[in-house]
């Protein structure tokens, strides 16, 4: 009997089966050769909200969520953001090695040369509500740029993948900016290829009547530094989203929209501004306490602690709280920084919190960082969606060349009715 192997005994009839392990798994499939008879589909696992389900191989990015340990292709995120930038980690992601400096040249000026998006997308985002919310702007535009470019659906071939990549990663901060100006009612900034990907999209948000936009180089670095902290992270909700989608055959456009759909919801994308709400709902450092005590008492949900996959701390956590204060020194404190370090303290020393293994994840910090620089609260998941954009379609591309990989089509356990009969409408009650 093989030692990387399961041995199993169905108690329903006293047969036993050998499942081989591979890489700490066992094939979902084997389970179906467990029947208690001829007719039988076979055992399936019941796993809601995949919790301890591996779906794909991957080579993108490395989680060890009881270490703390968070690496983009072997890569740990503490170095990438200290000495990387975005372009050139996105660099990483989709090629899966970090770039020379000729190759680095040639993929920013790819991704720059790609940042105008057609008049057609600016009229469509003026079309939308003055108030409407700057994520259901991303999503519908994102998957409205599939129209713009019909060879997006040839995505067997390499070259036409990676044109689409380049696109995507180039007009996602601008479709971005325009969804910003709009609610807003400012007139639409065309993208400056002269400033870097960071400075670019801060021109295009906030750039008034000055003949050039100047970005602050602090502000700059931080914003770059968000967006790797953001750029992937395993198999999320959207990232499972995009690879789902992506299994019909979609195009790239189609499936990063759902991908950015998924980001829209409040406990994911939105979690951050959860966290900025909740501060401003303490209100006052003497107020900790008495809502850490509610949260023990299930009385208080405390947002931006604890994480499903990471059972240390977070370590895009531990950067950004370093950034929080870098960006609060050119900008001027946000208040409700001390009301997050207080609590951050508290809880760390609080025997509930630690058996529990909740520390703060990378939503605690990033949203104060966003308000500092004057963005409203809806535009935070539109942030993460920047970041995220290259994760994704590295996410994509692997599973489109993933022999395995086939439509996504998981099973279910049916507990309703069966074989009814037909009751005309006269006859019903």
């Amino acid at each position: 009997m093989s030692k990387d192997s399961l041995t199993v005994t169905d108690n329903r009839t006293g047969q036993t089966y050998e499942l081989p392990v591979d890489d700490g798994t066992i094939r979902a499939i084997d389970l179906r050769q467990i029947k208690t008879s001829d007719d039988d589909f076979g055992l399936m696992a019941y796993d809601p909200a995949y919790k301890n389900t591996a779906s794909t191989r991957s080579n993108v990015t490395f989680i060890d969520g009881e270490k703390g340990i968070l690496e983009y292709r072997g890569y740990g995120i503490e170095e990438l953001a200290e000495k990387s930038s975005h372009l050139e980690v996105s660099y990483l992601l989709v090629h899966g090695e970090l770039p020379t400096k000729t190759q680095l040249d040639a993929w920013t000026h790819e991704i720059t040369n790609h940042t105008l998006v057609h008049e057609n997308i600016r009229e469509l985002v003026d079309a939308f509500r003055y108030d409407a919310h700057p994520m259901g702007i991303l999503v519908s535009t994102v998957g409205a740029l599939s129209t713009f470019y019909p060879d997006a659906k040839d995505i067997q071939d390499p070259e036409a993948r990676r044109l689409q990549m380049h696109r995507l990663i180039a007009k996602v901060p601008t479709i971005a900016a325009y969804a910003y100006r709009h609610r807003r009612g400012l007139p639409y900034v065309y993208p400056d290829n002269d400033l870097s990907y960071s400075g670019n999209f801060l021109s295009m948000m906030f750039k008034m009547t000055e003949p050039k936009y100047k970005p602050s180089p602090a502000i700059e670095k931080a914003l770059d530094v968000l967006f790797i902290l953001h750029a992937d992270h395993e198999q999320n909700c959207s990232a499972s989203a995009m690879r789902a989608v992506g299994s019909s055959h979609v195009d790239p456009y189609s499936a990063t929209a759902a991908a950015c759909a998924a980001l829209y919801g409040p406990l994911h994308g939105g979690a951050n501004e959860a966290v900025v709400r909740m501060l401003g709902e303490i209100g006052s450092v003497k107020n900790i306490p008495s809502t850490l005590e509610k949260a023990k008492n299930g009385e208080f949900r405390l947002m931006g602690f604890g994480h499903r996959v990471y059972k240390n701390y977070d370590p895009r956590a531990k950067v950004i709280k370093k950034l929080a204060y870098e960006v609060f020194d050119e900008v001027g404190k946000n208040p409700l920084i001390d009301i997050a370090v207080e609590l951050e303290r508290i809880a760390l020393e609080d025997e509930y919190f630690a058996k529990r293994k909740l520390f703060p994840n990378v939503d605690f910090y990033s949203g104060l960082i966003y308000q500092a620089l004057n963005l409203p609260m809806d535009m935070f998941p539109v942030l993460f969606a920047i970041g995220r954009t290259p994760g994704w379609l590295s996410q994509w591309e692997e599973m489109l060349t993933d022999p395995e990989q086939k439509i996504a089509r998981p099973r279910q356990i049916y507990l309703g009715e069966r074989g009814r009969s037909y009751v005309p409408v006269d006859k019903r009650g």
